[in-house]
């Protein structure tokens, strides 16, 4: 082996499945990239990928030399974090992952303080309209509306929060769930919904969508011109033209969950920054919920 950064190409090629996805991660142009590569299997004297058209697919030393490779950037990450962690305030970049309702909604507003209590920190946001792949090192930790199996992750919860039907305060009154007939129904593109947890429509007794998107911001703004379709409470604050409707009879609980690398529980730092996330979200969720049961 030449030297950790011919690993850190290896893993970037490995997670993205070929030279262009790790061109841009890797700061590097796809052929830098192929020619990295391509040194570092004649160092090892054997193919690390099986190349085609599709991608990069790694051979069986291609998959121990990940894992190996995977433990090895675990245990650099960990010790820059001795340095990191030491100091007063939290510094350095961390990227989390969510989905993009908690993203658009909640996140900006508690990332901010967490950020201006803590001015060398850069806090990346990665909003997806799927579930973050840790494992690939999509992100330092994630925010998940399941709590995934992997054993290499670990789970905690952050809060519960509520869902309810919303419309616009002009439209026609609904009081009963035989009203929602012939109404503009708004959701999730039913093909695309990543997570059981997503899936609200079998509580009005309906599967089809009038409008859809697989984006909750999206969702938000297809209601403030019209329909009917569920909306996190925390997110009525950023479309005052909405209000709930049949609340005593259709009302959903889920829950937030923080997931992180089983080995980045040894980072003071992490440790520090999931512990200010996770209270953060947890109080902006309750406020945000009782501003809206005030309103309405």
């Amino acid at each position: 082996m030449q030297n950790w950064d011919d690993l850190r190409v290896f893993l970037a090629v490995a997670r993205a499945a070929g030279l262009s996805g790790a061109a841009p991660v890797l700061k590097m142009d796809p052929a830098t990239v192929g020619r990295r590569v391509a040194r570092l299997e004649l160092a090892v004297g054997a193919p690390l990928f099986v190349k085609s058209p599709q991608g990069y697919a790694l051979t069986d030393l291609g998959q121990r030399m990940r894992d190996r490779a995977t433990e090895a950037e675990e245990a650099l990450a960990l010790a820059l974090d001795e340095g990191q962690g030491g100091t007063r305030g939290l510094t350095g970049q961390i990227r989390i992952g969510s989905p993009d309702g908690v993203a658009n909604y909640v996140l900006p507003q508690v990332v901010a303080k967490i950020q201006a209590e803590n001015p060398g920190l850069e806090v990346q946001i990665l909003a997806l309209p799927r579930v973050v792949n840790l494992s690939q090192r999509e992100a330092d930790m994630a925010v998940t509306v399941s709590p995934p199996a992997a054993r290499r992750l670990t789970v905690e919860p952050i809060t519960d929060y509520k869902l309810h039907l919303a419309q616009r305060a002009d439209a026609a009154q609904i009081s009963e769930l035989s009203d929602l007939t012939g109404r503009r129904i708004i959701g999730y593109i039913p093909d695309m919904i990543f997570d059981k947890e997503l899936d609200y429509l079998g509580e009005i007794g309906t599967r089809s969508v009038a409008m859809a998107s697989n984006s909750v911001a999206v969702q938000v703004q297809m209601l403030r011109h019209g329909g009917v379709g569920f909306v996190h409470d925390f997110a009525l604050h950023a479309a005052p033209e909405l209000r709930r409707v049949l609340t005593d009879q259709v009302s959903l609980s889920r829950t937030l969950y923080l997931v992180r690398h089983r080995s980045d529980r040894q980072s003071e730092r992490l440790s520090r920054f999931a512990e200010a996330l996770s209270a953060g979200m947890s109080a902006e969720v309750t406020r945000l919920e009782a501003a809206v049961d005030l309103t309405g």
